[in-house]
């Protein structure tokens, strides 16, 4: 090879060095093209695109968004003037669902892309505090026709006997308050208003704790008294032909406690352990004059114990004074009262009082004034009369002897 030839041999090799740089320039500045999968829906592709915001890829695709659509690009929301897309992500366009809102001021039909029921509510400005009802939860995934509702929570206050429990609660039912509140109705508990309405407007629920105890305990069952008059033995006296005897009977108490205090108790069964036996007296109806006894010239049939009272026809409880009877004779010493429904009975009889003397029943009282106010019964009450100026106090337990000649009917309160 000569001399010249040897010295173009560099100049060759530095040209195709420098050719093939250039060729490796254009090429690095030749466009590159990514690939992308789109999902829109139920419908899926694979784009190639070379480079530019990620509005651009979606109208290369062919895609409309809504006003209310919005981009996943790998799974997060993205902004449409994103320009940098790794290549092989994945985009999906989430499309807009129709949903119901209710809350207590309204009820409508929203539009919204959210991917759960918290974040739409958080798009549309709605917050929730802790307490509030949320239905469904707040992580629920949106889906088409869902209704959400939304119902913030309350001041409350559940009473229970004295003790007072004041709670927040949105629950739509006093049952449901409770229950949150880990108050809940059990066995026989009642609230007002009741367990399935809702909570009232002054927001006071009334629980009362209900439970019952049954129990078991001996009564005893009174005996009856049988009285057989006999005309074989002297009236007034009393013999005792069989003694009486207690029953015995075991109930059954169902008892009944609100709020710890008891309320009622009621008897479920009542089993008689022992029958009572019959107390059964012989009464006398023999009639026996005696002698009242002493230097008193008097034969008497009959001895009994009356409360006595006092009065004279100027002092007898009225604003005037009054002389007349019953019987017709003047009001003083010698005439007695007795009640009016034993009048008839005793009308015109002799009596003697010791301390007082000799009298005739001849007039009627206020049997039933004594029997209220010392417990007397009219029958055993007697009211002595006394001249105006010369009535002595003799109120009190007196004995009442009746003197012959006996009636012939003995009157039965006698007996």
């Amino acid at each position: 090879m000569n001399t010249i030839a040897r010295g173009l041999l560099p100049s060759i090799k530095y040209v195709r060095e420098l050719g093939l740089a250039a060729l490796l320039f254009l090429t690095a500045c030749q466009p590159r093209s990514s690939s992308f999968t789109l999902i829109d829906g139920d419908q899926t592709q694979r784009i190639e695109f070379n480079s530019g915001a990620l509005s651009s890829l979606l109208a290369q695709a062919g895609v409309t968004l809504g006003d209310y659509d919005r981009v996943l690009v790998n799974g997060s929301p993205v902004p449409l003037d994103l320009d940098s897309l790794l290549n092989s992500s994945v985009i999906q366009i989430r499309r807009a669902l129709s949903v119901t809102l209710i809350t207590p001021q309204s009820e409508q039909v929203v539009q919204t892309s959210a991917l759960t029921v918290g974040q739409a509510l958080h798009e549309m400005g709605l917050l929730f505090a802790p307490g509030d009802l949320l239905d469904p939860p707040a992580e629920t995934a949106l889906r088409p026709r869902l209704t959400i509702t939304i119902r913030p929570a309350r001041d409350l206050t559940v009473l229970i006997g004295d003790t007072e429990i004041n709670i927040r609660s949105a629950a739509p039912t006093v049952a449901a308050v409770l229950a949150e509140a880990r108050i809940p109705l059990v066995g026989l508990d009642s609230s007002l208003p009741p367990a399935s309405e809702a909570p009232p407007p002054d927001g006071q629920i009334r629980v009362t704790r209900i439970f019952e105890t049954v129990q078991t305990t001996l009564e005893p069952i009174p005996f009856t008294e049988q009285v057989i008059y006999s005309p074989d033995l002297p009236l007034g006296q009393n013999e005792t032909l069989q003694s009486g005897v207690e029953g015995i009977a075991m109930l059954r108490l169902r008892i009944r406690y609100e709020n710890g205090s008891e309320v009622s108790r009621e008897t479920e069964s009542k089993t008689v352990l022992r029958e009572p036996q019959t107390h059964i007296v012989q009464s006398g109806e023999k009639i026996v004059l005696a002698p009242i006894g002493g230097n008193i010239p008097y034969e008497y049939w009959y001895a009994t114990q009356m409360f006595a009272s006092v009065y004279s026809p100027c002092a007898s409880g009225t604003d005037s004074c009054s002389y007349g009877t019953a019987s017709g004779a003047r009001a003083g010493q010698g005439i007695v009262a007795v009640d009016y429904s034993i009048y008839s009975d005793l009308a015109g009889m002799k009596v003697y009082i010791p301390g007082y003397g000799l009298a005739t029943i001849g007039d009627t009282g206020g049997g039933p004034i004594i029997e209220t106010a010392f417990g007397v019964p009219r029958t055993q009450w007697i009211d002595l009369g006394f001249n105006d100026g010369e009535m002595i106090d003799m109120t009190g337990w007196v004995t009442v002897y009746f003197l012959a000649p006996a009636p012939a009917a003995i009157p039965y309160f006698l007996k």
